[in-house]
């Protein structure tokens, strides 16, 4: 299978560091410094993005949307700037960009825009389908409004609920607060809605309230003025006046401290805000929908998060449902972003044996969606030719059946009169699974610096997993 293709219109140093992780997804990046040579390599390549720096010296960023919306089959072409505005922002939105964003570039906004058949979000959940459907027949589309690739995959009535919900307020201004544990699909939704919405061909900023410390939260949200703070050499407008006409995206808004959360009441209420160090208010149309993994009222009962603020944003509430309660969805999405990761590496199609399907019917997902998704591209990666086995998620010994250990011992007597291993690497390949499972968790640990929180995002496992796994180790005389 050929891989897919990207276009950067951009100076090497701006994107080439993007590069290795595009490589990783299984896909390839072109780059081009001149509107001849990206036209050129549009025509030979036929990339499935482009992605265009309108600061880059010498290239007309306006002309080359115009050329891109009289040429038809043009692939989608996405603006990126070291220090945009809304006004400009908003030309490029209408001489049809597919979006406008601020620098840096980074993988969680691409994989988000691009063209189907690339692993990138959790798809829509479909109308529950007949009865004598079997459980794994592909769930048809619900479409959104547009042809919206923004979906969600799941066929529970939780979900269908809450889609239904979203769908109906999609086309309102109305304040929307999506609550649910961490990596249920939060992000995705508030997507959903912004595309589904009249606001789709607008921009969408999403910026994480708790990445960033109580002032410069501030300054990323209002922006500020020259000469506002040490280091304030230049004017730079906030996420607001970025997504002015568009929607803004609060995730975690629970974190945002007490002071900056009066400031933010403000612009709900009366849409206008001060830049800090500004003497003149800037007024916006935005919709704001916001994310929290919290029980909100706990938070507000605990005197840390404003009840005025609350309200406001509650007007629409979206609780999204873990994925223990998912039921036969757990099934369905691990079938969906199994064929999203064997295209994307180019494998054959892979099945589940019932063990696995059972094992994945009986663990309790703490990491929801996030964690089946990354637990799936590292069963299809051992699976290899297939079928997929419990021992692939590589989640304990436990899932090892006399079937399976008899399988790896037949594959590496054969490997290794194939070949016998001369290098560590190749040695690697033919190691007992069990084996290299404790050098992967070794490794997080030492690359981690013993933070075994850290190792367990590393490796896709809960931190409960990973303790089980080195209480074993202690137990074999390793000092972990």
């Amino acid at each position: 299978m050929t891989a897919r293709t990207v276009l950067f219109i951009a100076e090497p140093q701006s994107v080439t560091a993007i590069f290795p992780t595009l490589q990783k997804a299984g896909l390839q990046a072109g780059l081009a410094d001149n509107v001849n040579g990206a036209l050129g390599f549009i025509k030979k390549s036929h990339p499935c993005l482009v992605f265009c720096r309108p600061e880059l010296q010498g290239f007309d960023a306006k002309g080359f949307l115009r050329k891109a919306a009289e040429t038809e089959g043009f692939p989608p072409v996405v603006i990126f700037s070291a220090a945009g505005s809304a006004e400009q922002a908003t030309e490029y939105l209408e001489l049809g960009a597919r979006d406008y964003w601020i620098e840096p570039l980074v993988w969680e906004k691409i994989r988000l825009v691009l063209p189907d058949e690339e692993p990138e979000q959790e798809p829509e959940p479909a109308p529950c389908p007949p009865r004598s459907a079997p459980a794994s027949a592909p769930s048809p589309s619900v479409g959104g409004s547009g042809g919206s690739k923004f979906q969600i995959i799941g066929r529970h009535t939780a979900v269908l609920r809450v889609l239904a919900l979203a769908k109906q307020v999609a086309g309102s201004k109305a304040t929307v607060l999506i609550s649910g544990e961490s990596g249920t699909g939060k992000e995705m939704f508030a997507r959903y809605l912004h595309h589904n919405s009249d606001r789709a061909d607008k921009p969408f900023v999403a910026i994480n309230c708790a990445a960033l410390p109580e002032h410069l939260l501030e300054s990323e949200l209002f922006g500020h003025e020259k000469g506002a703070f040490t280091g304030a050499i230049q004017r730079k407008l906030g996420k607001f006046e970025l997504a002015d006409g568009g929607t803004i995206l609060l995730d975690e808004i629970t974190e945002m401290d007490l002071g900056l959360q009066a400031k933010l009441l403000r612009v709900l209420q009366e849409s206008e805000f001060d830049r800090v160090g500004g003497v003149e208010t800037v007024r916006i149309d935005v919709r704001v929908l916001a994310t929290t993994n919290r029980r909100i009222e706990d938070t507000v009962k605990e005197g840390k998060f404003r009840q005025d603020l609350y309200y406001r944003l509650n007007v629409i509430p979206l609780a999204l449902p873990a994925l223990k309660d998912r039921g036969d969805d757990v099934l369905l999405l691990a079938e969906f972003f199994t064929n999203k990761f064997t295209a994307a590496y180019g494998l054959g199609k892979l099945a589940f044996t019932d063990e696995a399907k059972k094992w994945l019917m009986g663990y309790d997902w703490p990491g929801n969606v996030r964690e089946l998704q990354n637990l799936m591209e590292r069963a299809v990666l051992l699976a290899g030719q297939g079928p997929i086995r419990p021992r692939h998620f590589l989640m304990g010994d436990e899932q090892w059946t006399p079937d399976d250990l008899a399988d790896i011992d037949a594959d590496q007597q054969a490997a290794c009169e194939a070949a016998p291993p001369s290098t560590p690497d190749e040695a690697m390949s033919v190691m007992p699974l069990h084996e290299m499972e404790k050098r992967l968790i070794l490794k997080s640990l030492e690359e981690t610096t013993g933070n075994r929180t850290r190792a367990a995002e590393l490796l896709g496992i809960s931190v409960r997993t990973l303790r089980n796994k080195l209480n074993e180790y202690k137990k074999q005389g390793l000092d972990v």
